[in-house]
């Protein structure tokens, strides 16, 4: 039903040391897996920015052109293979390593040193970290290491991979673990060393339960039944709200921009993304005013899009849109706006996600609420987080087609949310905007890319075992092809 591949140039977690203010704690010039008196308010951070840059850089890119917000530039060749849906195994070597090796280490590190020095509020905060990169890995790879990952210490140095499965039951236990042993009026857990959430712990309730709330949406259409009555469990529970984002900010300092920003500037700046049409005609055409802020304009008041894989295209590099600024994808030395692309935040879970996600509890029928108006929410959050207005939102989707279908059925209401959080994650949330087309088939207007090397009807469906696993790990299972969908994805 959808899939892709990407060139991965990291960057150091030396390069993490990113915001002036937080200097102290960022610049760890050692290892903090291997020492024994690393504090572990030092590696909560690290863990944070290793999970920002897979996030912001790796996978942002696979997502963003996987679900269409973004296409090859046709005068450049880095993401080619991308829109080709033909990555090798080598592309994935980096984010993988990054998730297991730095952020589930260092968090890992953070629940041992936590636990053993009463530190409850850092654990607690780390095993929902935990949860949130084991349901990224999974989601993207299928079957992974989990039960006997980060053993290395115990002689486990290849660890056996786990059933997508029974990962999800295992996330939903790090999940209520880590809400079990938050404290709200605790004094010694983390507070601005905590690059997510600035240590406040009401915040992180509200993270982990919209976060159980996702995992369990996740299995909508597999394990309906159980979905049902994990949601309804959570009766009562806050979420994140409007205003309420789970995110790293940047800044304009160097070693401290957006990771996909520093990366794309440090190789040559060369602009190799341009726009999708898939998303900008779509937007264009219903009169969406986040059109201004996702994507720029060309000359004049017009926009352009290049057509999903056709780097054949004739069209002159300055007639086609760019990703705007505000996504830390504009590279372009023509654009005089380095300082909003170097700042551009990587959201982890953004307010209109929350907001969908509970819309599409209360529809399918498994939580109290009013479906329509966290949907209309949903709209005006996105619309807000980019500097629009309320007002705009709503003259957006009081258009005919673009309300809520309070009289359709429960698959009608559903393509309407994940279709305006299809919208609202252009260029931001790219890897969750993926990963829900995957699950549910919407919004239904992706094509094939023009250049697809995977046979007509396919779509890339999941990333590939990096070729440090295939080579190193005898346990990693047969490598799948790209078009082979994970477990919950049964549409």
């Amino acid at each position: 039903m959808k899939k892709i591949r990407i060139y991965i140039v990291t960057a150091t977690l030396a390069s993490i040391a990113f915001v002036g203010c937080k200097k102290d704690f960022l610049e760890i010039n050692t290892n903090p897996n291997s020492p024994e008196k690393v504090d572990i308010k030092d590696v909560l951070p690290s863990a944070e920015l290793a999970i920002g840059h897979v996030m912001g850089n790796n996978f942002q890119i696979f997502g963003c052109m996987w679900a269409q917000y973004w296409t090859q530039n046709p005068y450049s060749s880095q993401y080619k293979s991308i829109d080709q849906y033909s990555p090798s195994a080598s592309d994935f070597d980096s984010p993988w390593r990054i998730c297991y090796s730095d952020a589930l280490q260092d968090l890992n590190y953070v629940v041992k040193k936590g636990t053993e020095t009463g530190k409850l509020q850092y654990v607690a905060c780390a095993k929902i970290l935990q949860a949130y990169t084991y349901q990224v890995l999974t989601d993207n790879f299928g079957d992974i290491p989990f039960s006997e990952a980060l053993q290395a210490e115990d002689g486990i140095l290849s660890p056996k991979y786990d059933s997508q499965k029974d990962v999800y039951t295992g996330i939903i236990t790090l999940i209520n673990d880590g809400i079990a042993l938050i404290d709200v009026n605790a004094t010694d857990g983390p507070s601005t060393n905590d690059l997510l959430l600035g240590g406040n712990m009401s915040m992180w309730r509200k993270f982990a339960n919209t976060l159980k709330l996702k995992v369990y949406l996740r299995m909508a259409y597999v394990d309906p039944a159980k979905a049902n009555a994990g949601i309804s469990a959570m009766a009562g529970e806050a979420f994140l709200g409007t205003g309420e984002n789970v995110q790293i900010k940047y800044s304009t300092t160097p070693g401290g921009t957006n990771p996909l920003y520093s990366v794309f500037s440090e190789i040559s700046g060369t602009q190799n993304l341009v726009a999708s049409s898939t998303c900008l005609d779509t937007m264009y055409y219903a009169a969406d005013d986040r059109i201004t802020v996702f994507y720029d304009t060309i000359a004049g008041p017009d926009y352009a899009g290049n057509t999903q894989g056709d780097y054949t295209s004739s069209i002159p590099v300055s007639q086609l849109s760019l990703p705007n600024a505000l996504t830390g994808a504009n590279y372009s030395s023509l654009r005089d706006k380095p300082a909003k692309a170097a700042s551009a935040p990587v959201k982890l879970i953004s307010d209109y996600e929350s907001l969908f996600l509970q819309s599409e509890a209360v529809a399918r029928g498994w939580m109290a609420g009013d479906a329509k108006q966290l949907y209309e929410d949903g709209i005006i959050a996105n619309y807000l987080a980019y500097g629009l207005t309320s007002a705009q939102a709503t003259t957006y989707f009081s258009q005919p087609g673009l309300g809520f279908p309070t009289g359709g059925t429960t698959e009608d209401k559903v393509q309407a949310i994940i279709t305006q959080k299809w919208f609202s994650m252009c260029g931001n949330q790219g890897n969750e905007a993926w990963t829900e087309y995957r699950r549910t088939g919407y919004p239904d207007i992706l094509i094939e890319s023009v250049n697809s090397f995977i046979g007509s009807g396919r779509m890339p469906n999941r990333m590939f075992y990096p070729s440090t696993e295939l080579t190193r790990n005898p346990n990693v299972p047969a490598q799948h092809v790209i078009y082979d969908r994970v477990w919950w994805d049964i549409n």
